[in-house]
């Protein structure tokens, strides 16, 4: 059983609202910076994890239902998850936060390793909660995609 393309949008635009506001929030607090600078980069990052998350969680799902026969996650596929989610967006975030926060590389991937780490946490919840909260269902495997 995998989710269809409804209940994916709406896990994908709650994981980013949540966690926009948190991130802008804890990030311009700990690293002493405006929030408005700060939230701005939080929300380009936000949108590019939601293109990111949606079709990610797809191929994640498709893989698990190919190789396993459902969708249905156990804790160390969670783990993984949640591991290659962040990798990959931190591939794609590293250059961006150099530039916008004027800031070396390394500097860039310090602030990335910590927003990937809260991210990490944050996903591995939200997606329990949201798993529960939002089963899968027959009637959303019926539905189409």
């Amino acid at each position: 059983m995998m989710r269809n393309r409804a209940d994916r949008i709406r896990h994908t635009v709650g994981f980013e609202l949540v966690g926009l506001v948190l991130l802008t929030g804890l990030g311009s607090w700990l690293l002493g910076l405006d929030m408005q600078h700060f939230g701005a980069l939080a929300v380009v990052f936000s949108l590019l994890a939601m293109v990111w998350n949606y079709y990610y969680n797809r191929l994640f799902d498709q893989w698990l239902l190919r190789h396993r026969g459902t969708s249905i996650k156990r804790q160390r596929d969670r783990i993984i998850h949640a591991l290659l989610f962040e990798g990959g967006l931190l591939f794609i975030t590293l250059p961006l936060i150099a530039w916008w926060m004027q800031v070396s590389l390394w500097q860039a991937l310090v602030m990335d390793v910590g927003m990937a780490v809260f991210y990490l946490v944050f996903a591995y919840l939200y997606n329990l909660a949201y798993d529960r909260v939002f089963p899968v269902s027959v009637a959303a495997v019926l539905s189409p995609d």
